[in-house]
């Protein structure tokens, strides 16, 4: 049996009263894109925030590539292989499409940030930022500034970003939000291919594309998994119709 790159066993956290995480296990297989749905309120972020180590559980723990990785930082993670995207891009927009890869590739060698222009002649971090810039497709645009591109565009960047760390699996935050349908698509045929690459636990609103990619779904209901299994599984449970699914229908 297949080990999992990241699994995530009794995440437990509350905010005094509330509790956002209650015993949450979900893991992330190699080849395989997981997608976490969840009506707004469910502890989506708050549960990728513990994943990600923005945010210590109160119980539980969260394994990466064979190591508990707990106790590391957001920096650790990242440098053992998490690459994260954000619902809120992170990008530096008056930067170029290649500067902002070059930042990256930069932090996957954990220097500490050096004046950038003596950066911008390093042979070896262009050559990282121009290979990650020829998986996404972005190889043409590497002297756009960032706020030319479509908002498409910069999610394929904020990929690119992350593909210099090298990474061992993604976790993304609704990557789809702001998309129109044409962006939509273009980006499901790209994490399509890309979870070949690094297996995406993927986070998002759009159920058709959620439906359309996701080899698992977990069902997350007020800080509680409520359901796992496949697209046919989960179309057809019926608490997870009247949890999550009827919410949609009725909105």
């Amino acid at each position: 049996m297949t080990e999992p790159i990241l699994d995530v066993r009794g995440v437990t956290k509350s905010f005094g009263a509330l509790v956002a995480s209650n015993d949450i296990n979900i893991d992330l297989k190699p080849g395989e894109i997981h997608a976490l749905i969840g009506p707004n309120g469910a502890g989506k972020s708050t549960l990728i925030g513990q994943i990600a180590g923005g945010l210590p559980p109160d119980a539980g723990s969260v394994h990466f590539d064979g190591k508990d990785v707990t106790s590391l930082s957001t920096a650790a993670r990242a440098r053992a292989g998490m690459g994260r995207t954000f619902q809120i891009s992170s990008l530096a927009m008056e930067y170029t499409v290649l500067q902002n890869v070059v930042l990256g590739a930069l932090g996957h060698r954990g220097d500490v940030f050096r004046f950038f222009r003596p950066v911008m002649k390093d042979k070896d971090l262009l050559a990282r930022a121009d290979h990650a810039l020829e998986q996404v497709g972005l190889e043409e645009f590497r002297g756009f500034r960032t706020s030319e591109l479509s908002h498409g565009q910069r999610r394929q960047l904020e990929v690119a970003v992350a593909l210099t760390l090298e990474p061992k699996a993604f976790l993304m935050d609704e990557p789809m939000a702001g998309l129109g349908a044409e962006g939509t698509h273009r980006l499901m045929g790209f994490l399509g291919g890309l979870k070949e690459q690094a297996p995406i636990l993927l986070v998002e609103h759009d159920m058709d594309a959620v439906f359309a990619l996701a080899d698992r779904i977990s069902v997350l209901v007020y800080g509680e998994i409520i359901a796992t299994g496949s697209v046919d599984e989960i179309r057809a449970n019926p608490d997870v119709r009247v949890a999550y699914l009827g919410e949609e229908e009725e909105a």
